[in-house]
């Protein structure tokens, strides 16, 4: 895809004390796996038990991406394709990544381009990556 392609949504995820460096890891190799650029992240979102995430915030400031953060319950309505109960146990909702790009892109599951890409960083910590596409 070049850079005039589609704009998407990132949908993010963490442990609770992911690096920043792990989340922008794993955020540079699902763009990768889509074939899309840096320049085509318009959105991104997360659950609202993250909004103090060092490592989260820290990296949308350096990507300069401003974070939208769901509760629980409002992504816990959104039909994902891969919906995980030990997720809910912890969070209240069986999806955070997948959920969280569908409803900052405005968009279905159709429109997910990674469903749920997962990278365990050096220290342990998983991040995981949604990135959905925004409808035209």
């Amino acid at each position: 895809m070049s850079l005039a392609g589609p704009k998407v949504a990132l949908g993010l995820g963490c442990d609770r004390g992911t690096p920043e460096a792990t989340i922008a890891q794993a955020v540079q190799e699902a763009l990768a796996a889509a074939g899309l650029a840096p320049e085509q992240v318009a959105a991104g979102a997360s659950i609202t038990l993250k909004a103090d995430e060092v490592g989260l915030l820290g990296f949308a400031e350096r990507f300069g991406l401003t974070l939208t953060f769901y509760p629980p319950e409002v992504l816990a309505v959104v039909p994902v394709p891969n919906p995980s109960e030990i997720v809910r146990k912890y969070t209240g909702t069986p999806s955070v990544s997948e959920a969280a790009a569908l409803l900052a892109a405005g968009a279905d599951a159709s429109c997910l381009l990674i469903e749920k890409y997962k990278l365990r960083g050096q220290g342990g910590r998983n991040a995981t990556v949604s990135i959905a596409r925004i409808p035209e």
